[in-house]
C-alpha cells in the first residue's frame, strides 16, 4: 500500500508565524503539551479494519469544531435576524469557504445562472459549465455575456470570444479567479494568451463529444478519468469539473463515488493525521463522510446540516484544504506538507444579504429551503 506521513520537519523558526500573531487568538494551547484525543469510541468502517487507525493529531478535533463553526456562519448570514453562537476571531478575520462546496457563492452561480437558469440540450450544457469553470470567475462570464449575448456551443466563435476576453485583459480587468492555478496550454496549442490556449481545450472536448460520452461513463471516477485527458485538465481541475458536471443532469452519480484529494487537502490530512499508515489519502477523506455523525457529536456536540443532506466526499476533501488554512493560526506548530504559515485571505463582509440558495434539483432539499425562508423571514 502507499506510505504517507504527515510528520515533517519544523521550519526555521523565521519561516513560522509570528509567536506575537498566533499569541493574540489563543484558542488553543501550543499542540505539543496536548493529549493525542482519542478516536477508539468512533464508528469503525469496514475499510478501517485492515489496518491500525491512523495516528490522529490535536488538528482533528479541530477539523469537525471548524466545519461547524463554518456551517453555523453560513446560516447566520443567511438568516441576518439570527446570532453567532460562537466567538472565533480567526474565523472573523480571514475568508473561508463554506462546508458544503455548493454553498460557496461561485458555486451558487454556476448551478443557479448557468446550468439551471433554462432548459439546455447537453452539450449546450456541458460547453456553459467549461467556459463558466475554467475562468471560475462570474465576473468573466457576466462580460462574455453582456457582449455575445446567450453562450452556446452552436453560437460559440474562437474570434469573438477571444477578443472578449482579450478586451478586458487590456482594461486592466483580471478573467481568471485565483481559487486555483490553471496550465497556460501553449504547449499544446501555441498561443501566448492563456485564455486562447483554454478556448481550444474546450472546443476539443466539445469536437469529441464529451457531452454524449458522459452517458457511457458508468461512474464518477470514470468521468473524471475521461476528462483528464485532454490538455491543461490536470488531477486538481478534472476532478472539480466532474463534481460541476455532477450537478446537472448529465451524470447521475453519488458524490461519495469517486474522491481526488487536491494539495490543500493532502496538506490539511498531514496536519489532522500524524502518520496515516497503510492508508492513502482518499482513504481519509472517505473515513471522515462515513464517521461524520458520531465525530461532530464528539468533538463538536453535533452539526447544523444542509437541510437533512450530509457531507459528502467533495465537501470534507475541502474542509481538510479550509481547515490547512485555519491551523497555520490555531496550531503555527503544528506543519503539513505545503510548510505555509499565513492565510493570505483577509475577509471582507458585503452589504448585500445572501441570495436564497439554490441547489440541484435532485438533491431534494430546494422545497425544505423554500420552507425555512417562510419561516424565518
Amino acid at each position: 500500500m502507499r506510505q504517507y506521513t504527515g510528520r515533517k520537519p519544523k521550519p526555521a523558526m523565521s519561516e513560522r508565524l509570528p509567536q506575537q500573531e498566533a499569541d493574540q487568538f489563543d484558542l488553543y494551547p501550543p499542540a505539543e503539551t496536548q493529549k493525542q484525543t482519542a478516536v477508539a469510541d468512533l464508528p469503525r468502517p469496514y475499510l478501517f479494519s485492515r489496518h491500525p487507525v491512523p495516528k490522529i493529531s490535536p488538528v482533528f478535533a479541530a477539523y469537525w469544531e471548524f466545519a461547524k463553526k463554518r456551517q453555523q456562519l453560513f446560516f447566520c448570514r443567511l438568516f441576518q435576524n439570527r446570532s453567532l453562537p460562537f466567538q472565533d476571531p480567526i474565523l472573523d478575520r480571514y475568508r473561508f469557504t463554506n462546508a458544503y462546496r455548493a454553498s460557496d457563492r461561485v458555486s451558487q452561480y454556476l448551478i443557479r445562472h448557468v446550468l439551471y437558469d433554462q432548459s439546455w440540450s447537453p452539450s449546450n450544457l456541458l460547453f456553459r459549465l467549461l467556459i463558466f469553470k475554467f475562468f471560475n470567475k462570474i465576473e468573466t462570464w457576466q462580460a462574455l455575456s453582456a457582449r455575445l449575448g446567450r453562450l452556446t456551443w452552436e453560437g460559440y466563435d474562437f474570434e469573438a470570444y477571444d477578443k472578449c476576453l482579450t478586451d478586458l485583459m487590456l482594461q486592466g480587468q483580471t478573467i481568471y479567479s485565483a481559487a486555483y492555478i490553471m496550465a497556460s496550454g501553449e504547449t499544446a496549442f501555441g498561443y501566448a494568451r492563456k485564455h486562447q490556449n483554454h478556448l481550444r481545450v474546450i472546443e476539443q472536448m466539445m469536437q469529441k463529444n464529451v457531452a454524449d460520452r458522459l452517458a457511457d461513463q458508468p461512474n464518477l471516477g470514470s468521468v473524471f478519468s475521461l476528462l483528464c485527458k485532454f490538455p491543461c485538465v490536470g488531477s486538481f481541475l478534472g476532478y472539480q469539473l466532474a463534481i460541476d458536471i455532477n450537478y446537472t443532469t448529465l451524470t447521475q452519480f453519488s458524490e461519495d463515488d469517486f474522491v481526488e484529494p487536491g494539495p490543500g487537502a493532502l496538506d490539511g490530512i498531514a496536519k489532522c493525521f500524524y502518520d496515516i499508515g497503510e492508508y492513502t489519502p482518499a482513504d481519509i477523506i472517505r473515513y471522515m463522510v462515513d464517521v461524520q455523525e458520531a465525530a461532530f457529536e464528539k468533538f463538536a456536540g453535533g452539526f447544523p446540516n444542509l437541510w437533512g443532506r450530509r457531507l459528502h466526499l467533495i465537501d470534507c476533501q475541502n474542509i481538510f484544504c479550509e481547515v490547512s488554512k485555519y491551523s497555520r493560526v490555531a496550531y503555527p506548530s503544528l506543519v503539513g506538507v505545503s510548510n505555509r504559515s499565513r492565510i493570505k485571505q483577509i475577509y471582507r463582509a458585503s452589504q448585500l444579504p445572501l441570495e436564497r440558495p439554490w441547489y440541484p434539483p435532485k438533491w431534494g432539499i430546494n422545497e425544505a429551503i423554500s420552507a425555512d425562508y417562510r419561516w424565518y423571514l
